[in-house]
């Protein structure tokens, strides 16, 4: 079981949308059959049967086992992720480009970057558990609080300035690298608003953080 999986099937991505069936793959994180599901889902076991033949047929769900109970055959099945994240290639009509923006500070070009490494990342990790590999990837995750937008503004533009010394440093674009099959890798580097929670709210009027 994978701890994400992307959904880039459209088909698979509608069939992963009904609540019905939401419910069921979060069942799913532990091996049950449909008899056991209903209790668990409340519904009939007919009805949960053809939800899981939907699921089982867009590969959201597999086979565990089978148990044999007198002269029927019981199917254990569990959901192929902990968790499912829609790749932006199921609305691949419609589907952000980042080659449509150019604009650094543009939020619009920050979704863009991020429904790309949506898309690159699940193609990368169902290629690494195919072969069986590793997947090499790194990430930073924090918070950071500016006094100011000119603090903030200084904050990004040291660290371009670093970033790019660090590419300089490392980057091979060399005939030599592609030969000795140096890997390329994909760099994104993004600083937004925190989302506020409900301890966070003031009715006063907030700063101005453009």
């Amino acid at each position: 079981m994978l701890d994400i999986e992307v959904i880039e099937d459209p088909a698979a991505a509608e069939a992963s949308l009904d609540p019905i069936r939401t419910r069921i793959l979060q069942e799913l994180v532990e091996p049950s059959s449909a008899t056991q599901l209903a209790v668990k889902v409340g519904l009939p076991r007919q009805k949960v049967n053809y939800h899981l033949k939907a699921l089982e047929r867009h590969g959201l769900v597999e086979l565990v086992e089978e148990r044999k109970k007198g002269n029927v055959t019981e199917r254990v099945l569990r959901a192929t992720a902990a968790s499912y994240l829609i790749s932006p290639v199921a609305l691949a009509s419609v589907a952000p480009d980042p080659r449509r923006f150019s604009d650094r500070f543009s939020a619009f070009w920050l979704l863009a970057l991020a429904a790309r490494t949506v898309q690159e990342m699940g193609k990368l990790i169902a290629g690494a558990a195919a072969a069986k590999k590793k997947l090499a990837s790194f990430a930073i995750d924090g918070e950071i609080t500016f006094r100011s937008a000119s603090d903030r503004a200084a904050f990004a533009e040291e660290l371009g300035v670093a970033v790019t010394r660090l590419v300089e440093k490392y980057h091979d674009g060399g005939a030599s690298a592609a030969a000795s099959g140096a890997r390329k890798h994909r760099l994104v580097v993004v600083l937004h608003p925190a989302l506020k929670t409900s301890t966070q709210h003031s009715p006063e009027k907030e700063p101005d953080n453009d």
